[in-house]
């Protein structure tokens, strides 16, 4: 199985490769880094197809898993990419990538930088973070019983992420003078960013039905995967980088106190 491991990895990591390289080229022409998260949530689904695809030709896998797997991950990541494309309209570059960058497009070693900050680091996260989709492309389901609540985390991690998108949206429709200068109902009162919440279940709950449900040495040597995408989500490239601008918002310590930044809870009086 390390062999064939191997090749689905090769080939998803090449795959991964030409995406970012063409998303680069679109961006250098919008003069925008953040097109790069459309394509965060369409690559997890080019890695799974790519992987799938190898696991076939090799005569390896499970049909069964392979299609729920596929399945799973298209509808999280093409759920992402719809919805960041529709927010992105009409809007600059994310404050997120203008500190990450510090240029502008127009100055010179804007696009060296955009690789070396933004489209390589990605293509390794999301490399990596597919580490038990790859592993699973090319493996046999040894623990059945991990595939069951591996689901209903995946299902809780994208309802949590869809609702937290929705109250997002509702809330920046009103008009600006009529609302709070911080959202802090419904999922936004148990923690500040439910939607990166909501990503890493969706991650724990593949990790079970992919990397453990194929055995626990492919589980062990995968649960990497959803750890480092937790620790991204959360200290990385989402909260803790968002909150830089979200902080300068009125309102926005007494909120942190009461709201948790991330792992949900009630919030405090």
């Amino acid at each position: 199985m390390l062999t064939a491991w191997t090749i689905a990895s090769a080939a998803s990591l090449v795959a991964l490769a030409l995406a970012m390289l063409v998303t680069a080229l679109v961006a250098r022409r919008v003069g925008r880094v953040a097109v790069v998260d459309i394509t965060w949530g369409l690559g997890f689904v080019l890695v799974a197809v790519v992987a799938v695809g190898v696991g076939v030709g090799l005569g390896r896998g499970d049909a069964g898993r392979d299609l729920l797997m596929v399945s799973l991950v298209a509808a999280w990541g093409r759920r992402l990419a719809w919805h960041l494309l529709r927010r992105s309209r009409g809007h600059g570059e994310d404050p997120r990538y203008e500190e990450i960058m510090g240029l502008g497009p127009a100055e010179p070693g804007w696009m060296a930088r955009a690789l070396r900050k933004a489209f390589v680091p990605q293509a390794l996260a999301i490399w990596l973070v597919s580490l038990p989709v790859q592993v699973a492309a090319v493996a046999e389901v040894e623990l059945g019983w991990a595939v069951w609540p591996g689901l209903l985390l995946w299902a809780s991690g994208l309802a949590f992420e869809a609702i937290g998108d929705a109250q997002l949206a509702a809330y920046r429709a009103r008009p600006r003078e009529s609302r709070p200068p911080v959202l802090d109902t419904g999922l936004w009162g148990w923690t500040r960013h439910p939607n990166y919440f909501g990503d890493s279940l969706v991650w724990w709950g593949l990790w079970l039905l992919a990397g453990l449900a194929s055995g626990w040495v492919p589980g062990l040597l995968t649960v990497a995967a959803p750890v480092v995408m937790t620790h991204v989500l959360r200290n990385v490239t989402g909260a803790r980088l968002l909150e830089r601008t979200m902080s300068q918002r009125p309102g926005w310590t007494e909120h942190a106190a009461r709201v948790p930044l991330f792992f949900p809870r009630p919030p405090r009086r």
